[in-house]
């Protein structure tokens, strides 16, 4: 795997191994742009892929990471009440900006800036989650526990019921 990655998904590796963090990046022979691809490509439930979306404070304009299973959907009201704000989608170029990688491969680590994160706690039913890796074609294996640790992620009730 090494320097055979593509440039994207290297950060979120060295990232992973700043952290101590086992998993490796692993790259897909099939697209993984939606976590339907990536849950038929790695024979695994839509909800043990991590969706990792990008919103922006309403009023404060901040970036915030929203991390939840593929099956789930976010509610924003539930998102206003813990954020203390309304959120809306971000601007894909502003996204890129933030974080370094564009919209579809947007792992839950190695932004270029810190942001503020939310973790639905429905991924906790799981002891095995697969999350994007900076690349359409490129995921990495983490449990619940580790996810949080980091992405240092306030964990609460976001999905739509």
């Amino acid at each position: 795997m090494g320097p055979s990655l593509k440039e994207s998904a290297q950060r979120v590796q060295d990232a992973l191994t700043r952290e101590n963090h086992p998993g490796r990046v692993r790259e897909l022979l099939e697209n993984a742009h939606t976590a339907a691809q990536a849950a038929s490509a790695l024979h695994c439930e839509i909800a043990q892929i991590v969706k990792s979306l990008i919103f922006q404070g309403a009023r404060s304009q901040a970036p915030y990471l929203l991390l939840l299973g593929g099956n789930n959907r976010v509610d924003l009201t539930k998102v206003a009440s813990v954020l203390g704000e309304p959120v809306q989608r971000a601007d894909p170029d502003w996204v890129k900006s933030l974080t370094g990688f564009a919209i579809g491969g947007i792992p839950p680590i190695a932004h270029a800036v810190p942001i503020r994160t939310l973790m639905d706690e429905e991924l906790f039913h799981y002891s095995e989650l697969w999350a994007a890796a900076g690349h359409p074609h490129a995921v990495f294996l983490c449990n619940p526990q580790d996810l949080q640790r980091l992405t240092d992620a306030v964990v609460t009730d976001i999905h739509q019921t």
